[in-house]
């Protein structure tokens, strides 16, 4: 007995470590916050060109997923199978430079695919067990604020950018700012607004690259374009550089448009401008440490270097969609941006410690606390709603749930 009373005492120990290790130390919202995000209902327009055409591949897709499986377990599937495939990728190209074997672009281009598909039958397999939830929005914003940063790496590894490395900087954090203006209009005007050409636009341009890499080799993207004589890989480049510009300039016509909180501000009541001072701290981090590095520690580590900061983004996006549907202020103070705080120390400090390393130490430490935002968060919304994150409760169960708060 004494000897089932230790490991089970053991075990209790384990898991009150591994709580304290994987959340916050304190709530990340307030009983204000959960109130108002009660009050959230979820708002968008527009359509994108393909949009009509995959509507009915992704009607028979989600006719085909049992009603058991939960949402947000389609939308964890589909992101982990897209940062594995991406992975794959990176470990055969660490500097962008390289040449993979041809079936790593076909998984990317598969793994995006499957992606593409699960998140975009995730609210409609919600709709139909009748497990709508506001968490399930977050999640899946979440989740694709992470997907983002692997997928945009993705591209820029297939296209061997890293021989263009301030092209593939560009990129990469073109699509980062990009996915955050998406949702500070949103977090402004208070719809989430989809153009004609969208994500899942890019997307499929996106596995078109990969399906090319894997066909035509590396020789395809190295080709020079005749009489203008540039390669083949920098019209990716181009058309980024042009899309990102347009797409900036709709987002900013709503931003600048005002917003519907009062006097034109944002949906919280706060400025329209004030979420410019959370993604501007790391995208100007970014560059000064890529710039002053004496080592050219972005030209040597471009993978990491982009998912370290990556993650920050990642998790400051996930704020600022946390600030919209609980209608509050976005604080900029957050220590997701230690790691690159300690990036530019460093530099400062004419490199006291090994920039590799301390690089390794930022992308390790941007991670975790990304992920333990996440999960938090989730967790204390799943908890507020009585709900579980990646299991569907029996409706008998949601009705008394229901019935309960009502008469509460």
């Amino acid at each position: 007995c004494s000897g089932k009373g230790k490991a089970a005492g053991s075990r209790n120990d384990q898991a009150w470590f591994l709580g304290r290790l994987t959340h916050l130390p304190y709530p990340p919202l307030s009983s204000a916050q959960l109130k108002r995000l009660d009050e959230h209902r979820y708002s968008s327009a527009g359509c994108s060109l393909l949009e009509p055409v995959m509507q009915c591949y992704w009607e028979w897709l989600v006719g085909h997923v049992p009603t058991w499986i939960a949402p947000n377990l389609i939308t964890i599937v589909g992101l982990l199978t897209n940062i594995a495939t991406t992975l794959v990728l990176v470990c055969y190209c660490p500097t962008a430079t390289e040449e993979a074997p041809q079936w790593t672009y076909l998984l990317c281009a598969g793994g995006l695919f499957i992606y593409q598909s699960l998140d975009a039958i995730d609210g409609k397999q919600a709709r139909r067990t009748g497990s709508s939830s506001p968490l399930g929005e977050l999640f899946d914003h979440g989740c694709d604020s992470l997907s983002t940063v692997f997928v945009v790496l993705g591209t820029c590894i297939a296209l061997q950018l890293g021989t263009h490395p301030d092209w593939m900087f560009f990129c990469c954090f073109a699509g980062i700012f990009l996915f955050y203006c998406a949702h500070w209009q949103t977090y402004v005007s208070g719809v989430l607004r989809f153009g004609l050409i969208d994500v899942t636009e890019v997307q499929v341009l996106i596995i078109v690259m990969h399906l090319l890499a894997a066909i035509g080799g590396q020789a395809f993207w190295q080709a020079p374009i005749p009489i203008v004589n540039i390669q083949m890989k920098i019209v990716p480049a181009l058309c980024t550089l042009v899309g990102a510009v347009l797409t900036c300039a709709s987002y900013f016509r709503v931003i600048f448009t005002g917003g519907v909180g009062k006097n034109g501000s944002t949906i919280a009541g706060t400025s329209v401008l004030s979420p410019i001072l959370h993604i501007g701290s790391v995208i100007v981090l970014a560059v000064m440490i890529h710039k002053k590095s004496a080592v050219q520690l972005f030209e040597r580590h471009p993978c990491v270097y982009i998912l370290a900061f990556g993650f920050v983004s990642a998790k400051i996006t996930n704020k600022l969609v946390v600030a919209h549907m609980t209608k509050s202020e976005m604080h900029l103070h957050d220590m997701a941006l230690l790691g690159p705080g300690l990036l530019f120390l460093d530099q400062y400090f004419n490199s006291f410690i090994d920039e590799h390393l301390v690089l390794w130490v930022a992308l390790v430490f941007s991670g975790f606390e990304m992920a333990r935002y996440c999960i938090s968060v989730c967790d204390q919304i799943a908890s507020h709603l009585n709900i579980s994150v990646f299991r569907i409760q029996p409706r008998t169960q949601l009705l008394q749930q229901h019935a309960t708060g009502a008469q509460s």
